[in-house]
């Protein structure tokens, strides 16, 4: 660990010793000191400041920082729990635990739910069940009809809401998408059960496909 802590590292922002957050997380203290290596690299691809700002986080994730993905804005949006624009070390680290193989299925579930919920109502609305698949087509490319769109959209809607009060609870959610596991299948970062061997295949301008991430 003496090496680990010649690079400074108490002097990134929002720093925490590793063996805290191991205790926190699934990860252990190794793949927490493997996150810290990843967490610089991402965090001085643009601005060299030790925090991961939006375009950054996009770019790391998206590989892409000037298009704007509703889906990246909604997950750095959540990773930002202290609500000051940019993600942190600790922030990172809990964060990316959703994402764990070995993480419960109740909180990958959770996290989506939040992911959906544009507004942070604590329900999904119709509106925001609309945006959120028109941006999931858009960044898979895939162009349908306005009609077809719409048809999508209301069956979703239909058979998620079960009380037919015109929103989904958190409650209403999870019996949907344990009807519909696809769902929350990009919760789950395959690589991230073996952080300190695969991170470095997840680095800024890495040449690793999207369909390996």
């Amino acid at each position: 660990m003496g090496c680990f802590h010649s690079k400074s590292p108490k002097h990134t922002p929002g720093y925490e010793e590793p063996i805290i957050l191991a205790a926190e997380t699934l990860f252990s203290v190794s793949e927490v000191e493997a996150l810290y290596e990843l967490y610089k690299k991402i965090s001085s691809s643009i601005i060299d400041d030790g925090l991961i700002h939006k375009e950054e986080f996009q770019l790391a994730l998206f590989r892409n920082r000037n298009k704007r993905n509703l889906f990246a804005d909604r997950v750095f949006d959540i990773f930002d729990y202290k609500r000051n624009g940019v993600i942190e070390f600790g922030e990172f680290v809990r964060s990316l635990g959703t994402f764990h193989p070995n993480a419960s299925v109740s909180d990958k579930v959770s996290f989506a739910f939040r992911v959906y919920d544009l507004r942070s109502t604590g329900f999904i609305e119709r509106e925001e069940l609309r945006e959120m698949v028109l941006a999931l087509l858009h960044e898979s490319d895939v162009v349908l009809s306005e009609e077809y769109i719409e048809m999508i959209v209301n069956k979703t809607f239909d058979d998620a809401d079960k009380k037919g009060d015109g929103k989904i609870d958190l409650d209403e959610w999870k019996e949907f998408v344990s009807q519909n596991p696809s769902l929350i299948k990009n919760m789950t970062l395959p690589y991230l059960k073996d952080i300190t061997l695969a991170f470095p295949s997840f680095v800024v301008g890495s040449e690793v496909e999207d369909s390996d991430l």
